[in-house]
C-alpha cells in the first residue's frame, strides 16, 4: 500500500502546510529545505507497484507554496507598515514650532498683534459674525463678515479693541455664528495655533496646541 504523504511527513518529524498552520504556536512551520527533504524521502520510499498519488503530492506542494507566499507577503507588508510609520512620525515632528489652522475656539496673539482664523460654513449665509473675547469673557471685538457662500471664510483681527487699545497676547476666545435669514447655518470655527509637541503613543500622530489641547494631524486644515 502506498505510503501517504502525511505519514511520510510524520516519519521525518515534519508537518504538512495544513498541520503546520494549525500548530504554528507549538512548533515552527516547514521551511523550503524541509520540504525538499520530504519530497526526496517520499520518492525514495514509495512502493513502485503502488506509487504516491501525484495529485495528492501536487496539492500538498501547492499548499506549501501558498503558505510560503503568504508568510513572505506578511513580512513584506510589515516592513512597509514600519517604514510608513517611521515616515509619519518624522513628518509629525516637523510640525513642532510651526502654526496650524485647526478646529478650535481659543487663539493666542501673533507677535505683531491680533489673530487670524477661518470659518467653515455648511451652507450659504446672509450674515456671518465673529466675536472675540478675552480670558475673562469680556468682548474685545466683533466683526460682521456679511453674506458668504458655503465653504471656508477667512478673517483677520489686528488685535485692537473698539476703543483702539492693544488687546495683548491673549488667550482669546473666538465665537462664530451664521444665519441665512431666520435660518441658522452650521459653522465650524478654525484658529491658528502653535504646535508645542507631538505624541505618537496611540499609533497616530497627535499635536499639542496651547489652549486647545491634543489634536490629530488629520484635523489640520493648513500649516503656517
Amino acid at each position: 500500500m502506498a505510503t501517504s504523504f502525511d505519514a511520510t511527513i510524520g516519519n521525518l518529524g515534519l508537518s504538512t502546510a495544513n498541520t503546520a498552520a494549525k500548530n504554528a504556536a507549538k512548533s515552527p512551520t516547514m521551511g523550503q529545505a524541509d520540504f525538499l527533504k520530504l519530497m526526496t524521502a517520499q520518492m525514495k520510499n514509495q512502493d513502485p507497484f503502488d506509487p504516491v498519488d501525484n495529485t495528492q503530492m501536487v496539492a500538498q506542494m501547492a499548499q506549501f507554496s501558498s503558505l510560503a507566499g503568504i508568510t513572505e507577503m506578511g513580512s513584506t507588508l510589515k516592513a512597509i507598515a514600519d517604514k510608513l510609520g517611521a515616515t509619519s512620525t518624522q513628518d509629525a515632528i516637523s510640525y513642532v514650532g510651526r502654526t496650524v489652522l485647526t478646529p478650535g475656539n481659543v487663539a493666542y496673539g501673533r507677535a505683531s498683534g491680533g489673530i487670524a482664523g477661518a470659518i467653515e460654513l455648511g451652507a450659504d449665509a446672509s450674515n456671518v459674525t465673529v466675536a472675540i473675547s478675552d480670558a475673562n469673557g469680556q468682548l474685545l471685538h466683533s466683526a460682521d463678515l456679511g453674506a458668504q457662500k458655503a465653504g471656508t471664510v477667512s478673517y483677520d483681527w489686528d488685535g485692537k479693541t473698539a476703543g483702539g487699545m492693544e488687546a495683548g497676547a491673549g488667550p482669546f476666545t473666538v465665537n462664530v455664528s451664521a444665519n441665512d435669514g431666520s435660518r441658522s447655518v452650521g459653522t465650524n470655527g478654525l484658529v491658528w495655533a502653535p504646535v508645542t509637541s507631538v505624541s505618537t503613543t496611540t499609533g497616530a500622530a497627535v499635536l499639542t496646541l496651547p489652549g486647545i489641547g491634543e489634536v490629530p494631524v488629520s484635523a489640520v486644515r493648513q500649516i503656517g
